[in-house]
């Protein structure tokens, strides 16, 4: 047979693990970084040297199309297409798609979406570099024959209760099935019945023949290929046998052309048994060397966060969120929803950096980044969240007049916005107290502030309701205060408060989100991860914007002033009429001390 990589022809077409815990919290700078050194940029550089690789670098990132990709891929996502451009190599995009109970093109589609989203493509030369293992199903079944033949794979008719209960434990050895030693010709018949669907699922399996006494349980006879009559999202009915993940993914790295295979640590178990399919098959003269390298790497752990596919599932089908691409999920659908940016995820992972030691990483090192990345961008905007009227007494009726502020404070040359000024205004309910506490120089009675970009205004007296609940304060102000007038040099106050006109305000849905849990680790120790969720991590609210607000475009961002950053949401704005998402406030307001 003798299937070299270079010489196969493939045919591109248009994960959750189990997370590995430390007591360590990461909080890193927050100071802008460059690429640096790691250790798997170490083993590239060291292999170029060597002249080990005589091609340019290829790595790929593998997803299983059975979910939404999360926050936890996007450090992977950048590992791997990051350093493959880095190097000036290529990143494949391949859809690990052995399972077929669970996958499905919504999530083929979903993914390619966020990792085009996150900035990064697989294109290299004009040649699109998206595969998807199911491409393989014909050689991987070649090379399965192969093996049987060469005598390093055997058809066992255990099911799978005593395959669990013979493959011993840490301390005790497995015991051999008691099919192993079948011969090759009686092994190949079998496999072919197998795919023939001449058996029933779980009567027959197909298991690599290596060492049931190995300390590494992952060695111990592992199954390569089991019977299950299932409907394929891309291969439909052609196939009732499938292969297993360890045997497909080294494989397909190999077929690919793959140099460095960057996998997280809880693949480093599973390392010998990918580097003996590949050497076996390179004995039996169907690959060729040198062989795909595995490297591992430390997964991203993010306090607050939950990346269980299980559990996620479980938020979205019992209703604690409005689906995956809710802006409290760490999907990164949802994220991007929420308004997080594809540079500020990047920064991130860069920040947090690869090695081989677990750790958690604060959340709020994800927000810096975000408030870093945003701070230059978005135009900034007024924003009343908690309304209370605020009338003006001595302002004529019916008139109105044009305040102008900047654009961006920061940049002078992006302009002016307007916005009118009008006898009744809505100001912030947190902006007035009757009894205000000491050091308090916002509005109160006989108190003067000035309101920004506005007038100085002194506070005169308040209306209330039957309940004593104060309805509207009243005020008179200074006609010659007028900010950038000569006069308003004239008036010397403490307090600056926000406003808009009630007249001209745009009415508008603001959802103020926040983190999902209010713990830091809410699944810690198998506790019940439901009963950590944040009750606060969303609050809709009916909030008055300044005029231009009403013209932002789904996914266009503003800094609301002293209130956060926000985004017209993607999925409930029309044009005329944005809903706001909050993405994150202007300052931290969690304890970083967990």
């Amino acid at each position: 047979m003798n299937i070299k990589r270079n010489d196969l022809k493939l045919s591109p077409k248009s994960d959750h693990k189990p997370a590995v815990h430390s007591s360590a919290l990461i909080k890193v700078s927050t100071k802008s970084v460059a690429s640096t050194s790691n250790f798997i940029r170490n083993i590239i550089d060291n292999d170029k040297q060597s002249g080990k690789w005589n091609q340019r670098v290829e790595m790929r990132f593998p997803p299983e199309p059975n979910g939404y990709l999360h926050i936890g891929h996007a450090k992977s996502i950048c590992a791997n297409f990051g350093i493959a451009r880095d190097y000036g190599g290529v990143c494949h995009l391949r859809f690990d798609d052995t399972n077929p109970e669970k996958e499905d093109m919504e999530y083929v589609n979903s993914i390619i979406d966020s990792v085009r989203w996150l900035g990064f493509d697989w294109k290299k030369e004009d040649r699109e570099h998206l595969y998807f293992a199911s491409d393989y199903y014909d050689q991987l079944y070649t090379f399965a024959e192969l093996l049987i033949q060469h005598g390093k794979v055997y058809v066992d008719s255990q099911n799978a209760e005593q395959i669990r209960m013979t493959r011993g434990t840490l301390i005790v050895s497995g015991t051999p099935s008691p099919y192993r030693d079948r011969t090759p010709e009686e092994n190949l018949q079998l496999f072919r019945q197998m795919k023939s669907g001449k058996f029933p699922e779980g009567s027959h399996v197909l298991r690599a023949k290596i060492d049931m006494a190995s300390p590494n349980i992952n060695m111990r006879d592992p199954v390569i290929y089991r019977i299950r009559f299932a409907h394929h999202y891309r291969t439909g009915d052609a196939w009732c046998i499938y292969p297993m993940y360890d045997y497909t993914h080294c494989i397909s790295d190999a077929l690919e052309n793959i140099t460095h295979s960057l996998c997280t640590l809880e693949f480093e178990d599973h390392r010998p048994l990918y580097n003996w399919f590949l050497s076996e098959l390179i004995n039996a003269g169907a690959l060729t060397h040198p062989m795909p390298q595995q490297i591992e790497f430390s997964r991203l752990n993010l306090t607050y966060v939950i990346t269980s596919k299980r559990k996620l599932l479980q938020l979205v089908e019992g209703k604690y969120v409005d689906g995956w691409d809710d802006p409290r999920m760490p999907t990164i659908v949802g994220l991007r929803r929420r308004g997080f940016t594809p540079e500020s995820i990047r920064l991130m992972c860069e920040r947090t950096g690869l090695t081989k030691v677990s750790s958690w990483v604060d959340f709020g090192l994800l927000e810096a980044a975000l408030r870093e990345d945003l701070d230059e961008k978005p135009p900034r905007a007024i924003a009343v969240l908690d309304p209370l009227k605020l009338i003006i007494d001595n302002y004529p009726k019916d008139s109105k007049e044009i305040c102008s502020a900047p654009v961006h404070p920061h940049h002078i040359e992006r302009g002016t916005r307007t916005f009118p000024f009008s006898r009744e205004l809505w100001i912030e309910r947190t902006d007035f107290n009757e009894t205000p506490p000491k050091g308090y120089f916002r509005l109160f009675p006989g108190n003067r502030v000035r309101l920004r970009y506005g007038f100085v205004v002194e506070c005169t007296g308040v209306d209330k309701d039957i309940n004593s609940n104060i309805i509207a304060v009243h005020c008179n102000y200074f006609s010659d205060s007028k900010s950038g007038t000569q006069g308003s040099n004239h008036y010397k106050v403490k307090g600056n408060i926000h406003w808009v006109s009630a007249a001209h305000a745009y009415c508008a849905e603001v959802r103020l989100y926040d983190r999902l849990f209010k713990e830091p680790h809410p699944d810690a120790n198998g506790r019940d991860f439901l009963k950590a969720i944040n009750p606060n991590a969303k609050r809709v609210v009916t909030a008055y914007l300044e005029p231009g607000a009403q013209h932002f475009l789904p996914e266009e961002r503003a800094q609301f002033e002293r209130h956060g950053y926000f985004i017209a949401d993607r999925v409930n704005s029309v044009p005329g009429k944005p809903v706001f998402n909050r993405i994150v406030s202007l300052r931290n307001s969690w304890s970083t001390s967990e």
